[in-house]
């Protein structure tokens, strides 16, 4: 990994994305996005992390964020990523309703293989691609794009539209994420 590629300020706000293996379009059902949810609830209490834009979609997720407790910006989203990443695959596994269950569960079992730590299910890209936020200008430019991505993707007209973003705390709505940070 690049050194671009690192959180090398532990106070500083920055922008992540990170997405499934193969990009799989794990993020369509409901259930697999109340995870990410409810797991960034409680990096927001328990961990110390501020929210200030984020994203679900259906391959990958996208945040503004910053860590303001002891603990460094790659030990939070680490613990993020690992504890989603059982929950989820543990959901699809008891999901009765899965269609694709097999074939997830496969792809996921066949990145492990290649992977040097993880053993049985590889739910996530190793890479997050931390950009530090260094102005207003660039942080702002980062959240409109978190927020036109469901946009883009056809998902919706509007970006206050898409439930699993926080467009909806930008436009005045309250938003699924607690205490999300607005910044204008």
């Amino acid at each position: 990994m690049s050194k671009n590629y690192k959180f090398h300020n532990p106070e500083g706000v920055y922008f992540i994305s990170f997405s499934v293996v193969n990009w799989l379009d794990v993020f369509t059902t409901n259930e697999y996005k109340d995870i990410i949810i409810d797991s960034l609830h409680y990096c927001q209490k328990e961990k110390g992390m501020e929210i200030f834009a984020w994203c679900i979609m259906p391959t990958h997720i996208h945040l503004v964020f910053r860590v303001i407790s002891e603990l460094t910006p790659q030990q939070v989203i680490g613990d993020l990523k690992r504890f989603t990443s059982k929950a989820i695959v543990k959901a699809i596994r008891e999901n009765p309703q899965e269609s694709r269950k097999e074939f997830l569960l496969e792809r996921f079992a066949n990145a492990a293989k290649n992977s040097s730590n993880v053993r049985d299910y590889k739910f996530w890209q190793h890479e997050n691609h931390p950009i530090e936020l260094w102005s207003p200008k660039v942080t702002n430019e980062k959240i409109n794009y978190i927020h036109y991505n469901p946009v883009e993707a056809g998902l919706v007209n509007r970006p206050e539209e898409y439930v699993y973003s926080s467009a909806r705390d930008y436009s005045g709505k309250k938003g699924l994420v607690n205490n999300v940070i607005v910044v204008i």
